[in-house]
């Protein structure tokens, strides 16, 4: 096999900057200013990222290989799988990555990280492990792709397979044990998700689904319990009065013992606006509460047409 040329593909990787208006529903967790990276995947420029990097952005920016930065427009979100697309408003001077296929990657494969040139040089990793994710923020991965060293400048980085095509989205730094002791690792998005819902995304915004129902709920598993940490000011659990500190036993009269078991119970009751049944530990009172779900969408900040 023909050595990569790690820097030359790295062009396709670009810096993004994106200003979210400080009333937005994410500014107070997410900030109003993000920096990341971006990757060009077609011959049009389309620039997929991270979606929290974007999600309710008015203004992005993207820097170019040759320095410049030059104006973008958000164009989509999926909350499902978290990726975000981008459209410059300028022609970039760089090729688009090739895609592959996120499912040949294994655990123990040879993978490299590439981020824009702005942050770091190219990085040679190892996949640790695929396996489940669940993010305290209503969110499930079925089969995250785990990767160690970890990058410096995970957010929206570009994992590649040996062939040079992009295998997955960066989207976290994350705590993982290895022989016996915790060391960082990054967290990608496989690509293979984003196949199934390209067209929808770039034709309408969103992905062609079901809206799923959102509690506005942040939750920790813990020995078998989940617990609320916090809860989203105005949103349906508040509104339903879910506190910090509860501790969620069931929904819709089963058992809950782990944030993926929540989260999966959850999106069961039907779209969003469906009623939601919770039954509650509060200290050592059970309390019974009905939470009517809503489309997270519907809250977000939407970017102005240009």
């Amino acid at each position: 096999m023909t050595p990569l040329d790690l820097n030359d593909i790295s062009r396709s990787v670009i810096k993004l900057r994106a200003v979210i208006p400080e009333d937005a529903l994410t500014a107070n967790i997410l900030g109003s200013q993000r920096v990341g990276n971006g990757i060009i995947i077609d011959s049009t420029g389309l620039i997929l990222t991270i979606g929290y990097l974007m999600t309710e952005a008015t203004d992005v920016w993207l820097t170019g290989t040759d320095g410049r930065e030059m104006a973008a427009h958000p164009l989509a979100y999926d909350q499902v799988t978290g990726f975000g697309l981008v459209v410059p408003l300028q022609e970039l001077d760089a090729p688009p990555m090739a895609i592959g296929s996120s499912a040949d990657v294994r655990a123990g494969a040879e993978v490299h990280v590439l981020s824009a040139r702005d942050f770091a040089p190219p990085q040679s990793a190892r996949v640790l492990t695929r396996r489940e994710f669940a993010g305290a923020w209503e969110y499930l991965l079925e089969e995250a792709i785990y990767t160690t060293p970890a990058h410096a400048h995970w957010s929206g980085a570009a994992l590649i397979d040996r062939s040079g095509a992009l295998v997955g989205l960066g989207s976290l730094l994350v705590r993982e044990l290895i022989a016996g002791e915790e060391t960082d690792a990054n967290m990608f998005v496989p690509i293979d998700l984003l196949k199934p819902i390209l067209p929808s995304l770039k034709s309408t915004g969103r992905a062609d689904r079901p809206p799923r129902p959102w509690l506005g709920v942040y939750a920790a598993e813990l020995a078998g319990k989940v617990y609320v940490t916090a809860v989203v000011e105005g949103g349906p659990a508040q509104r339903a009065d879910i506190r910090e500190g509860d501790v969620i036993s069931e929904v819709a009269r089963h058992e809950v013992r782990s944030l993926p078991e929540f989260y999966r119970r959850v999106w069961a009751q039907g779209p969003a606006g469906s009623g939601v049944a919770l039954t509650a530990m509060r200290g050592s009172t059970q309390i019974h509460l009905n939470v009517r779900s809503v489309d997270r969408g519907k809250l977000l900040k939407r970017p102005q047409a240009n």
